[in-house]
């Protein structure tokens, strides 16, 4: 009786384990809601930032890796004008784009912060995963502010760092 109950929790497990799931960040639809209009925008000044992520990283050996959630953190610093991120464009450690998160302005408030998530299980990044994102501020506006945060935990272990971006225009 206790094998074939073990056998059938054996079978829930691994068929659990193959289950398909949606990765965060990627819906269009939550970007669309922050859509700005940029056509009587023309003053403003031009940047653009690159941030490295590590959605894995090497674990005792070049040919083990461990997954790590990231989080690209956006950030306005001005505490009172807003401030247009123009695109946000995921690149994997060869340098292929994997994905454009947006490529229309959207905007940030004054002191607003908004992120993007790589799930854990997201994977396609690999070990030197980045972002370029490009963006408009008003004159005398100090520039946004773009971090990496990555984390992982494993039972009672815990692993954590921060990346920030430089800008390069």
């Amino acid at each position: 009786m206790k094998i074939k109950q073990l056998s059938i929790l054996l079978l829930i497990v691994l068929f659990s384990c193959n289950e398909k799931k949606e990765l965060s960040s990627i819906n269009l639809e939550n970007w669309y809601k922050r859509t700005a209009n940029m056509s009587t925008k023309d003053s403003l000044e031009y940047g653009k930032s690159y941030l490295s992520i590590y959605s894995q990283i090497y674990s005792m050996s070049e040919h083990k890796t461990h997954n790590l959630t990231a989080m690209a953190s956006l950030r306005n610093t001005s505490d009172t004008d807003s401030i247009y991120i123009l695109k946000a464009f995921y690149y994997d450690t060869h340098g292929k784009l994997i994905r454009k998160y947006f490529d229309f302005p959207i905007y940030l408030a004054p002191m607003e912060t908004t992120e993007i998530i790589i799930d854990e299980i997201d994977v396609a990044g690999g070990t030197g995963s980045n972002f370029i994102f490009e963006w408009k501020i008003p004159k005398n506006c100090p520039e946004p502010l773009f971090e990496g945060i990555m984390s992982s935990t494993i039972g009672q272990q815990g692993l954590s760092f921060t990346t920030y971006a430089k800008r390069i225009r």
